[in-house]
């Protein structure tokens, strides 16, 4: 059974993979707009910024006002990162060195924690919740069920076939629900540092210089 479940994972993550990629190559279809305008600034420069400056909270305007909600959320994803690859060392049979495990006992039930904080604060905010959709609930409980699964684990390894059933059960979801948007962040970010690199906004430094002159 435990063989038969690890190669669930592996399979279910390919299928996950090979569907997020799909999903990108179908926006291909809808053709390339027409750049009319003179390009003012760098698309390689936008993106660096997309990804360094670009996420820091006071270049957010939300973020910047709720702080605590920006680190929550950064230690949540974080520590779902971390938490997946611990599973593919779990599948693999890798063995991580104690201070490593140790990195893992401390920063995945932190992540867990901030996840189910931010399920407490959509329920308990009332425009949080009246924007909210099943899928919001079902995705944020099923990350958080990973996490606490994949602590316990690092503790008691006679939980392990939960733990990979729910891994199993993530990596199909993922490409159904939101949690898809943690692969196509990255896209998005590349996009967007584009475009705006492109039109001289990003970096905004670059930006300035430009309106004062």
């Amino acid at each position: 059974m435990d063989k038969l479940l690890s190669v669930g994972v592996v399979v279910s993550f390919l299928l996950s993979l090979s569907a997020l990629i799909w999903l990108i190559l179908k926006t291909f279809s809808f053709g390339k707009p027409t750049l009319k305008s003179e390009a003012q600034g760098e698309g390689k420069k936008g993106v660096n910024y997309a990804f360094v400056q670009g996420m820091m909270p006071w270049e957010k305007e939300s973020a910047k006002r709720h702080l605590i909600t920006y680190f929550s959320g950064f230690l949540y994803h974080g520590g779902i990162f971390l938490a997946a690859f611990y599973i593919f060392t779990l599948v693999l049979g890798i063995s991580l060195p104690k201070w490593i495990l140790l990195g893992f006992q401390i920063v995945i039930p932190a992540a867990a924690a901030a996840g189910i904080g931010l399920f407490i604060k959509r329920n308990v905010v009332e425009y949080m919740r009246s924007i909210s959709t099943p899928d919001d609930y079902a995705a944020n409980l099923l990350v958080d069920t990973f996490l606490i699964l994949a602590f316990v684990h690092t503790l008691n390894p006679g939980v392990r076939p939960v733990l990979l059933l729910v891994s199993i059960i993530m990596f199909l979801y993922i490409p159904l629900g939101k949690i898809r948007h943690c692969f196509f962040f990255f896209y998005s970010r590349i996009l967007f540092g584009i475009f705006f690199g492109r039109r001289g906004v990003f970096p905004r430094k670059q930006n300035q210089k430009r309106m004062e002159a």
